[in-house]
């Protein structure tokens, strides 16, 4: 009896120890569910950050290089391009690389305008940055950081030219000063680019030459060699670009040829033996497809500065031509070419048609061989006037210059 009542004494006891169990189970199931996942599983791995944005420059390539630097903010208003570019520095595609790698700079010869795996001692660099105060290129609008970084990183890896497909033969593929150039300013250098590796011991003044025609003619037996200067003719760091020196040389004004030669005993040739396929092509690159070949190209260097028509009228006109072209103007020579005062005979000239020769023009401007004026006043082919003699060369000299400056008023 007394064992029988304590059973049932128990019994709530008991029943309190087993809720309070299955609450501390509840509690625990709850909390590894809750850390291992739905099911009792390992917690799922996290996903990767996504990755960080596309950067804004280019891939670091001399073919990228070009694209997005030199063709948009190099090349405008004749800056860094055509016949007399700035610093003597030709950024267009077909010049640019052969003018950078391992080329010393115009403006500091002790600093390589690209030096392959060192942007820093790289003036284009230290002009793109202004590093050292050289002054900002393109001037007052800096390129954007992330397109500088790339072209550091394209230096840095060696300024390798990603745009050459090796040929055979060796060809031309640019020159500086460009074909027909008229210069202002004696160039301190002639740089010819190839494309593929020179062998050195080929490019000499036998085979890289200048000549001066001394009188706008070439093979007419007066022609003068001239002698590179200072380093002489070269093949630097760059082995597709040769260097015929001209620092400090006294060239007088003239026009002057620049050959490469690919025929005869002496010739260019490539580190394989190829011969130069020279034959002069425009556009570059040079070669008719066939070794041999010697390339030639011209360049004019006018120093002085053409006179305005005004003083051309008094100089000339007024001394040696109006007492007979007296006007009024008309059909009647001498007098109907009226060169009695400036304004008269600017009408009279200026892309008027010659009475005697209707094909050409009195001034054709920009090209006073092709001017009867100066055809007139030089004798050549017809006869000359005034008719008691030529003028001094140095008049005649003048009266070309403003007709090859445009023929202003």
């Amino acid at each position: 009896m007394k064992k029988l009542q304590r059973i049932e004494f128990l019994k709530p006891l008991l029943a309190i120890i087993v809720m309070a169990g299955t609450l501390v189970g509840c509690d625990v199931q709850t909390y590894d569910e809750a850390a291992a996942g739905f099911g009792g599983t390992n917690p799922p791995v996290p996903p990767p950050p996504p990755p960080p944005p596309p950067g804004t420059g280019f891939n670091p390539v001399f073919s990228a290089v070009q694209a997005n630097v030199f063709n948009p903010s190099c090349l405008g208003s004749n800056c860094h391009s055509g016949g007399s570019p700035q610093a003597g520095l030709n950024l267009e595609a077909t010049n640019s690389y052969a003018m950078l790698y391992q080329i010393p700079s115009s403006q500091n010869a002790g600093v390589q305008r690209v030096n392959p795996g060192f942007p820093d001692q790289s003036y284009l660099i230290q002009k793109l940055e202004n590093i050292g105060g050289v002054g900002l290129m393109p001037p007052g609008a800096a390129i954007s950081q992330p397109f500088i970084d790339s072209v550091r990183q394209w230096i840095t890896d060696g300024a390798l030219d990603d745009t050459v497909v090796v040929t055979n033969p060796i060809r031309v593929t640019s020159i500086f000063p460009a074909p027909g150039a008229m210069l202002g300013v004696a160039p301190a250098q002639i740089l010819a680019g190839f494309d593929a590796d020179l062998d050195v011991s080929t490019v000499n003044m036998l085979t890289f030459m200048l000549d001066a025609s001394v009188d706008g003619i070439f093979d007419n037996g007066n022609d003068m060699q001239i002698a590179a200067v200072g380093t002489g003719i070269t093949v630097g760091g760059n082995p597709r670009s040769a260097m015929f020196d001209l620092t400090g040389a006294a060239l007088a004004d003239d026009t002057y040829r620049i050959r490469l030669l690919g025929n005869g005993a002496n010739v260019i040739m490539d580190t394989n033996a190829n011969v130069l396929d020279g034959e002069p092509i425009a556009p570059l690159p040079s070669g008719d497809g066939t070794a041999g070949g010697d390339f030639s190209s011209t360049f004019t260097l006018a120093t002085a500065v053409a006179p305005t028509f005004d003083e051309i009228q008094t100089t000339v006109f007024d001394v040696s031509c109006a007492n007979c072209h007296s006007g009024p103007a008309g059909g009647s020579l001498p007098s109907g070419l009226d060169l009695s005062n400036a304004d008269a005979s600017y009408l009279a000239l200026f892309d008027i048609d010659s009475t005697q020769n209707p094909l050409i023009k009195l001034v054709e401007p920009g090209s006073a061989d092709n001017s009867y004026l100066i055809m007139k006043l030089e004798g050549n082919g017809v006869s000359v006037m005034p008719p008691s003699g030529a003028l001094n060369q140095a008049l005649i000299d003048g009266v070309r210059l403003w007709i090859d400056g445009g023929a202003p008023r």
